[in-house]
């Protein structure tokens, strides 16, 4: 019975002082990085008035993450991470730094709107750049720090805390815009970079685990794709959550929501922010307790499914706590997406190609939350936002039942011998 409990036990992985550390780090690194992209967009698009304009923002991002993905999981897998992770967040915290002063109205006041806006999307690249490397070595130290048999574990509170982390940066983002202003938004995302770097301090250096060590490029890439296209449940869980979340880009169209159509200004914007904030921090409190690995592809299937249903009530709505409510309901769902899909990268994954799965991950997943801003930006201005979301909503659904409906095995997708096997190492 002992043993029993200890398996279960919902905070082993939170036992581990180094893995608390990460998680303050991780959490503070995306919360940043969600608030920057928020206070950009917000800034951007009263800079323009133009749908397009947010969904430039996202491209300018997902170019440089998508192109230079592959690579980046070479270099992870080949070097120390800890390394790694500090010219990353040092990376983001001169780009930040330089937001900052972007949008100081004491520095910019002798500059064109044109030459303000095109500054901004370059930075924004460059933030494109730093991604790449950030995510793959993310997902690469968690197993330097935890053991394996915690790895199930591990993986539902960092992908609980990104979660969190995600929507609550944003939601920050909305409240602090209407508080002290944009410029003082970026200053905070800068100090939180700051943070994050003093927390990854605490950390020590990680060994290199991949026996390849100096294996050329293009045979350590082929090595990386071929080991993804191969395993069908990796696959299948990247590609459904890369159809899902491109059309499902709603939230990228929040401040024409609020400005335009709810007309609740920055403070509704951030209660928009914070709402599937909460539903993300109820999933993190349910996900720690009650497993999600038993029968995870049926939940993952209907996560997805309930996100979409979600996603077109908000585009329909009127009422801004109806608004509200199916923004909740959406960070619920999507949360437990989350969660079951890091729990299969880290069970599936092998030490050493952790960085190039990562990095096909950030390629199909991470980078289509960009491509699904600038989905939803495009289409808003084709037709009009509320259209745009109900469509991206509708494909959703589309995608969830054609898949379920064609991939009988992932439906009976089960990790609990997965689970059972990492626990007895």
């Amino acid at each position: 019975m002992k043993d029993k409990a200890k398996k279960n036990d919902p905070y082993a992985a939170l036992r581990i002082r180094e893995f608390n550390v990460f998680l303050l780090l991780r959490f503070a690194m995306v919360f940043a990085w969600s608030m920057q992209f928020i206070v950009i967009e917000w800034e951007v698009y009263s800079l323009t008035k133009d749908p397009l304009s947010l969904g430039i923002i996202g491209l300018m991002e997902v170019i440089p993450a998508v192109s230079m993905a592959l690579f980046a999981g070479h270099i992870v897998d080949q070097n120390e991470k800890k390394g790694l992770l500090v010219k990353c967040i040092l990376g983001f915290s001169v780009i930040s730094f330089g937001l900052f002063l972007l949008t100081w109205p004491k520095v910019v006041s002798g500059f064109s709107k044109e030459a303000i806006l095109y500054s901004i999307y370059f930075l924004v690249f460059l933030g494109g750049l730093v991604r790449a490397f950030l995510g793959p070595t993310i997902f690469s130290l968690i197993s330097l720090i935890v053991p394996k048999k915690l790895y199930p574990n591990a993986a539902t509170w960092s992908s609980s805390v990104w979660q969190v982390g995600s929507v609550l940066g944003p939601a920050i983002a909305g409240f602090s815009i209407n508080w002290i202003g944009v410029h003082w938004s970026m200053c905070s995302v800068f100090a939180c970079s700051l943070f994050a770097l003093i927390a990854l301090s605490q950390i020590s250096t990680k060994p290199i685990l991949n026996p390849k060590i100096g294996e050329p490029i293009m045979e350590s890439l082929k090595e990386g794709i071929k080991f993804v296209f191969n395993n069908k449940t990796i696959l299948g869980v990247l590609s459904l959550d890369m159809v899902a979340v491109l059309f499902g880009g709603a939230v990228a169209l929040l401040p024409i929501f609020a400005q335009d159509i709810l007309k609740v200004g920055p403070e509704g914007f951030g209660i928009l922010r914070a709402a599937p904030a909460i539903g993300a921090f109820i999933t993190m409190l349910i996900s720690a307790y009650v497993p999600l690995y038993k029968k995870a592809g049926m939940k993952l299937l209907g996560a997805i499914f309930v996100f979409g249903l979600c996603i077109i009530l908000f585009g329909v709505s009127t009422i801004f706590w109806l608004s509200v409510a199916a923004l909740f309901l959406s960070g619920i769902a999507d949360g437990i997406s989350v969660v079951i899909r890091q729990t299969i990268l880290q069970l599936k994954t092998p030490d050493h190609m952790r960085g190039r799965v990562a990095a096909v991950n950030s390629m199909f997943v991470g980078s289509s939350n960009e491509l699904g801003a600038f989905e939803s930006g495009l289409t808003a201005r084709l037709m009009t936002p509320v259209i745009s979301v109900v469509f991206g909503g509708s494909m959703t659904l589309l995608t969830v039942l054609g898949f379920g409906i064609s991939s009988p095995t992932f439906r009976k997708l089960d990790l609990q011998k997965d689970m059972e096997d990492h626990q007895n190492m």
